[in-house]
């Protein structure tokens, strides 16, 4: 299973939580040593927190480290791990075009236009035995195109105001859905008629994510991605 997380999601978070809440209660029992001038104790306790935070921070770049990068093919799914159950991703079409919408809203691509369909499903193995059948809203999601030099494409404003004005773009990103169920949203993005090696990357968009060991948004961790070329 391709997943964004080299390490169990709940043990991941669980880790963050437990380490915040130690710094947390450390700065406070600082905080109190030094009001009672009771220094000796300050430094201990300051000792102990970075050392902690340290040995959290060798953890977080091990798992980093020994990740591997990996670009699925056309239909391979990405699963993001959501504590107890997981949301999988895949791109069922890509088609290109230089314009979209209808006259006289019609927009034209600086490139060429990649409209991405991206199939979102809730895995429903996945889920806990207690969870029952509830929705389920993703975390918010970050979607961009690399390409083999290293650049970074967000989706186009334009071109997906003007698909959603004409066509439509399907179901957003963000909309609840219960386990077994799935949607289709499409995506655009105008890129280089000569570009190389496209790739697209879907991550959380969460800050917090970059803090927790084992997630793809963590730094230096290897990414999964989607080809976008055969």
């Amino acid at each position: 299973m391709n997943t964004n997380v080299n390490l169990e999601a709940a043990v991941g978070v669980l880790a963050f939580l437990g380490t915040a809440f130690v710094l947390g209660l450390a700065a406070l029992v600082i905080l109190h040593a030094l009001k009672t001038r009771k220094h000796a104790r300050a430094r201990k306790i300051g000792l102990a927190a970075m050392t902690g935070l340290g040995l959290y921070l060798a953890l977080l770049l091990t798992f980093s480290f020994v990740s591997r990068e990996r670009v699925l093919a056309f239909g391979e799914e990405k699963h993001f791990c959501e504590i107890d159950c997981h949301l999988a991703y895949s791109l069922t079409n890509i088609r290109k075009t230089k314009t979209l919408g209808a006259a006289p809203d019609e927009k034209g691509a600086g490139g060429i236009f990649y409209v991405v369909t991206i199939r979102t499903r809730f895995d429903e193995t996945t889920i806990s035995t207690t969870r029952g059948n509830g929705l389920l809203t993703p975390n918010s999601r970050v979607v961009t195109v690399l390409d083999g030099q290293g650049n970074s494409y967000d989706v186009s404003i334009d071109g997906q105001r003007a698909l959603d004005a004409s066509a439509g773009s399907g179901t957003p990103l963000t909309t609840a859905l219960r386990p077994g169920e799935s949607y289709t949203t499409e995506l655009v993005f105008d890129l280089p008629p000569d570009i190389k090696n496209p790739e697209l990357l879907m991550r959380e968009g969460e800050f917090v994510t970059h803090f927790i060991i084992g997630h793809e948004n963590s730094f230096w961790h290897k990414k999964t991605k989607f080809r976008l070329e055969a």
